[in-house]
């Protein structure tokens, strides 16, 4: 790239100028906190459901595995290119409307699906859920730039808690109106696009514009080429998103096959409540937990709390297969959610404390890059494994998340960040 196609960046004094002194971190935490977790809450159905959506649409039994694992990494195709241009818009133009961006697409996404009658077309609704991505690092931005340092890893702890609690809270939502209310499950999907229409509306009236202490000038698209080169050039960087992804692929490769396990346990009569139970019940007990591991990264440091989580997050997985019981697979599940609740806090702490100011934004923008890297390879590795027996994606994923702890445990600690 030539000097002249180089982008600038916009610092100090011009960038106070942007700012809103009277932002309260906390209001703005909760504003952000309420908007993950309603996207959490509306992807989760999706995980959840689509096993039974699919065999309410007259799937075949022996195509349907399979395709639970492919359309899975289908949510994450379209989206992970735009990532970068996500982020550089947010931070050129406005972190709260690229926001909002993303609160009204995934209601179009989640009306779409509840209109869903055959694959292709629930295929083609998962494929828009590319375009609502991006969000989530620039809320982190956003909070990293607004709370004090002090509190760094509280609030992120707490945002951090966000996502897995909308997990948790959208099975059991799910069950309640399959089964309580017998409304079917496009129902459940035409609900949380209401609720994602109400956190739009929040984000626009209930928050500040947060502009970055660097602002960067020239082409997005040259922008973007540049943050996403710059974040991998630096080692410490590549290091700690290898170690994310490697959580992320993880998961990804069974997460899609929870719902088969309750299938298998539990049966078809009460299959949503049973399904809310484990995905929701559990999981919400377990997001409560993690946030546990924010201050106590803040004591003992990010880094060995990352370790045990990762650690414990691979023994559990591997376990799910083997309850016996919904109740077991509930506890199990709850446990594990804790671990990897920590994981996310744990590595945003990393980023956040560890990289030069000056590339903070950008590298916040893009800490979910690696999700969607591995959102579209770990399904489609469970896709492949599952023929081997329901229990195969558990145990890959599990020796995953052995392998990231190992990793992360070899890796040197960095010495303090120095500017570019």
């Amino acid at each position: 790239m030539s000097a002249e196609a180089e982008p600038t960046l916009l610092p100090g004094p011009v960038a106070e100028a942007h700012r809103q002194p009277n932002q309260d971190w906390r209001v703005l935490l909760g504003v952000f906190w309420v908007t993950s977790m309603v996207e959490g809450l509306g992807v989760s159905q999706i995980f959840a459901f689509l096993p039974a959506y699919l065999r309410e649409m007259g799937v075949p039994e022996a195509e349907r595995l399979p395709f639970v694992g492919l359309l899975s990494s289908l949510i994450f195709v379209v989206g992970m290119p735009l990532v970068p241009l996500w982020g550089v818009w947010a931070d050129k133009y406005s972190r709260k409307v690229v926001i909002t961006r993303s609160a009204i697409v995934e209601a179009v996404v989640l009306a779409a699906v509840a209109l869903s009658r055959e694959p292709w077309q629930l295929a083609a609704s998962l494929l828009l859920i590319g375009l609502q991505l991006g969000n989530t690092g620039v809320m982190l931005g956003a909070i990293r730039d607004s709370a004090p340092v002090h509190r760094l890893g509280t609030a992120l702890a707490v945002f951090g808690a966000s996502g897995p609690i909308g997990f948790a809270v959208g099975p059991v939502l799910g069950g309640f109106i399959v089964d309580g209310l017998g409304w079917g499950l496009p129902a459940v999907f035409a609900v949380s696009a209401g609720l994602s229409v109400a956190t739009a509306l929040l984000v626009a009236v209930g928050s500040r514009e947060v502009r970055p202490p660097v602002i960067p000038q020239g082409r997005s698209l040259e922008l973007a080429f540049g943050a996403v080169r710059g974040v991998l050039a630096d080692p410490s960087v590549r290091r700690i998103f290898a170690i994310f992804g490697t959580a992320f692929l993880a998961q990804q490769i069974a997460r899609p096959y929870v719902p088969v396990l309750v299938e298998r346990i539990n049966g078809p009569i009460g299959e949503a409540s049973a399904i809310g139970l484990v995905a929701g019940t559990a999981a919400l007990a377990g997001a409560l937990i993690a946030p546990v591991g924010g201050p106590l990264g803040d004591r003992i440091g990010f880094r060995p709390v990352l370790i045990g989580a990762l650690l414990g997050a691979g023994i559990l997985f591997a376990l799910l297969p083997a309850a016996p019981t919904v109740p077991a697979l509930a506890a199990i599940a709850l446990v594990f959610s804790a671990l990897y609740g920590v994981v996310s806090p744990m590595v945003f702490g990393l980023l956040a404390t560890e990289v030069p100011v000056e590339r903070r934004s950008q590298t916040l923008n893009l800490v979910y890059l690696p999700l969607y890297l591995a959102g579209v390879i770990g399904p489609t590795l469970g896709a492949l494994v599952v023929s081997a027996g329901a229990a195969a994606p558990f145990l890959l994923g599990g020796a995953v998340f052995i392998a990231g702890s190992l990793a992360v445990a070899r890796q040197p600690r960095p010495a303090v960040a120095a500017p570019d």
